[in-house]
């Protein structure tokens, strides 16, 4: 999603370090901790329960992130479940802090000043020495933080705690809880969850629940209540506790957190489960270790900045969805249906559907094989519970928040892929009721269901009359055709492979109704009405209400599953590499958004993947940075860092829900990845070279896969799924004959019928 709020500077402090021993420490992040990116410096586990960074900013606002680089001033450590590098809200966190002196309710009036250069940021571990002499310092395991507070010697030293729900919580109306248990030398407390887009502001059926406990015992306690210091051992509403003690110079208290989306009991048989012993110094080294395993998935050899931008991405990749379950297997249920149990898989939430359904999805495929199948059996779980497939699921609910529906890409792209380790025939049932069934007004209104299906089965397209209401995204007509054209050539992939030839086919007649907004005339995508004419005025470098946060020149080229046909709609190939030109020429291309991402791969449908590699080269060089700005859009749940991922190493996705990966230009001189069981075989490598590759020899002169002379610009999952080599030749000249010929193309639908890799 792109963020909608002006960002008219970039920082260009270098913030990273180089010439590492251990791929965990190529990360850095804060790379793309400002307003661009939206990321803010997560330390946890990979796809953890919950995720520990520095506050800087108080509340849960739609898009305001609770760390950003430009800030001076620390509030906290924040247990934070935000959805890294989105616009949306903040749910169930809770902040935890050290001061001394005159306690004040508002975090920002008790925030101290701190500078970047005593922070150390890490993916398993973050350490600030604020100016005040205090440290903070914090690790994680996968459902629990531990955080140590070094004090100066004080006689009012303090550890703060508050639930984030109030007053800066535009989507929360109930009541946070927090609570002293002395006799367990525990802080207990649950922020509560509401809805957001869609019922916004009504309860989620669950909350962000905490046990906190001290290595020292709590005796000094008070709590507050709204904005006024209360008496006694709980509290409601707007909340939280600071526990006064008396330290000496350099006196570090320890506290363990175990957190919990089911209930306090659950969030303390997390904490007993996985921060048993006090021994901060273990669960830090634990925590490294485990994430130099999951990035020594991919190494690269390649210039340091370089590695620097890659790892980082990596470490991106790695945060979503993320595990909702306790260690017992208990989660809630979607959309409110009570406490469930996972008895035989991991349960996962906030899937960023429409951004990670490009890139990110399929790069876990690559390197995260043991995940998939629970990914999906969530997705499953969750439809299950609620009805209906969800299209946007975060929060644990039905949101729509965005446009498609795009759970037909993972699941598709998936089983294609060889993962076929869940119940295909459930998921190909709720497929096809979202693609053929219009919800009652009750479902749609609570968000279930796909929006306008009705106009797009009768019409073959939605027409700019439907306001396509109960929906945050309204409107958006022409990107919602191009959008279900595409998830129902998915469907009919999945039918395809499930035997089912007649929903294969009809699922293939609705992939075509990308045609019915596109207007031969002009050459573009254009609002229509119900009686079929075209909208006017029109100017496609406009942004239009019928078009979702792009315009015409970019929509106009979704049609991933069917480029040759979209070819033959813009007067051939010499037409169709005149018109990209024209588009990044002019300066159409908006990398900053999802929307622009397979853009520059399509050159070798046409004929001219040197094109691509000018293309992708740039974009790689323009958009991607080892500064705080490093990101120049929002990284959407890993999505910018997962085109970055598969650019960097020469292929990427155009398609997903099909088997094909289109050859792009590769930046580091060899890429060794290891693709691991239940999906490989141990031991499986793919090894990726890329002979005299340089910032100037970006073009392909010739290449091979597994010793073989290779003319194809694509090739496909099967081609790699042994292991085995990739050779690029790179040079500093164009080489038009390579990937040239028709027969060198990707494959698209309506030229290959009966091809089977289709």
């Amino acid at each position: 999603m792109k963020n909608l709020y002006l960002y008219t500077f970039l920082l260009f402090i270098p913030i990273s370090p180089i010439f590492s021993e251990t791929l965990v420490d190529y990360v850095d992040p804060r790379i793309g901790a400002t307003r661009l990116g939206n990321t803010y410096p997560a330390v946890c586990l990979p796809f953890g329960l919950c995720k520990w960074t520095p506050q800087t900013r108080s509340g849960e606002i739609k898009g305001d992130k609770p760390y950003d680089y430009q800030d001076t001033k620390l509030q906290g450590i924040r247990w934070s479940n935000f959805i890294s590098g989105s616009a949306v809200p903040e749910y169930g966190s809770h902040t935890f802090y050290a001061m001394t002196g005159e306690f004040k309710i508002d975090p920002a009036d008790r925030a101290a000043e701190f500078s970047h250069a005593n922070e150390i940021t890490t993916p398993y571990n973050y350490s600030v020495i604020l100016d005040n002499g205090i440290q903070i310092e914090v690790t994680a395991t996968e459902r629990c933080g531990y955080i140590r507070f070094k004090y100066p010697k004080a006689v009012d030293a303090k550890i703060v705690l508050q639930p984030n729900n109030r007053p800066r919580a535009e989507h929360t109306r109930e009541d946070a809880y927090i609570e002293i248990m002395s006799e367990r030398n525990e802080i207990v407390g649950y922020n509560p969850v509401s809805r957001y887009y869609i019922s916004t502001g009504q309860p989620a059926g669950f909350a962000g629940y905490f046990v906190a406990r001290i290595n020292k015992p709590i005796v000094a306690y008070q709590l507050w209540q709204n904005e006024s210091l209360i008496a006694g051992k709980s509290a409601t509403g707007q909340t939280g506790i600071f526990i006064t003690y008396e330290t000496k110079q350099n006196e570090t208290i320890e506290m363990k957190i175990g957190c919990s989306f089911s209930s306090i009991e659950q969030a303390r048989k997390n904490l007993d489960a996985e921060i048993p012993r006090w021994d901060f110094q273990q669960i830090k080294t634990d925590a490294k270790k485990k994430w130099e395993n999951q990035l020594s998935r991919i190494v690269v050899q390649g210039g340091e900045e370089d590695k620097i931008k890659f790892y980082t991405a990596m470490y991106h990749s790695l945060l979503l969805p993320h595990i909702f379950n306790d260690v017992d297997g208990v989660y809630p249920g979607f959309a409110g249906a009570g406490l469930k149990q996972a008895t035989d898989f991991c349960y996962y939430d906030d899937f960023s559907l429409w951004d990670t359904f490009r890139a990110e999805h399929p790069l876990l495929l690559l390197i995260q094989p043991e995940r998939i199948a629970d990914m999906i059996r969530s997705l499953l779980a969750k439809a299950d519970q609620g009805g209906w497939l969800p299209i946007f699921p975060a929060w644990n609910s039905y949101t729509t928040e965005m446009i498609g529906d795009h759970a037909f890409s993972v699941i598709t792209d998936s089983y294609i892929k060889g993962y076929t380790q869940f119940d295909a025939e459930k998921a190909f049932a709720y497929m096809k009721k979202n693609a053929v069934s219009p919800p009652s007004y009750a479902d749609y209104a609570d968000g279930k269901g796909r929006r306008a299906v009705l106009a797009q089965r009768l019409l073959g397209f939605v027409p700019v009359e439907h306001p396509i209401q109960e929906a945050f995204h309204q409107r958006e007509q022409v990107s919602r055709t191009l959008e279900y054209a595409y998830d129902d050539f998915c469907l009919s992939q999945f039918a395809q492979a499930l035997r089912k030839p007649q929903d294969a086919a009809e699922f293939r007649r609705q992939a075509l109704n990308y045609q019915n907004v596109f207007d031969s005339t002009t050459g573009f995508v254009r609002g229509r009405t119900i009686d079929g004419y075209w909208t006017e005025p029109f100017d496609p470098t406009r942004h239009y209400s019928y078009i979702c946060e792009a315009t015409p020149w970019i929509y106009t080229w979704f049609v991933p599953h069917d480029i040759g046909n979209l070819i033959r709609l813009m007067g051939g190939k010499q037409a169709f590499i005149a018109k990209l030109d024209d588009f990044f020429q002019n300066g159409y291309y908006a990398h900053d958004n999802e929307p622009s991402h397979q853009i520059a791969y399509l050159y070798n449908y046409a004929g001219a993947p040197y094109k691509t590699q000018e293309r992708v080269r740039a974009a790689m060089a323009n958009n991607y940075t080892i500064q705080p700005g490093g990101l120049t859009g929002n990284d959407d749940a890993g999505q910018m860092s997962a085109w970055y991922i598969f650019s960097s190493l020469g292929f990427y996705p155009v398609c997903p829900g099909t088997d094909q990966y289109i050859i792009g230009s590769p930046i580091f001189e060899q890429a060794t990845i290891t693709l691991h069981p239940p999906r490989y075989k141990e031991g499986t490598v793919l090894t990726i070279r890329a002979h005299q590759v340089s910032q100037t020899n970006l073009y392909i002169q010739s290449l091979t896969i597994n010793g073989q002379p290779w003319q194809k610009s694509w090739f496909s999952h099967n081609d790699i799924e042994q292991g085995g080599e990739i050779i690029f030749e790179m040079g500093p000249t164009p080489n038009p004959e390579w990937g040239s010929a028709s027969d060198s193309a990707p494959l698209s639908m309506s030229t290959t019928e009966d091809d089977a890799r289709q």
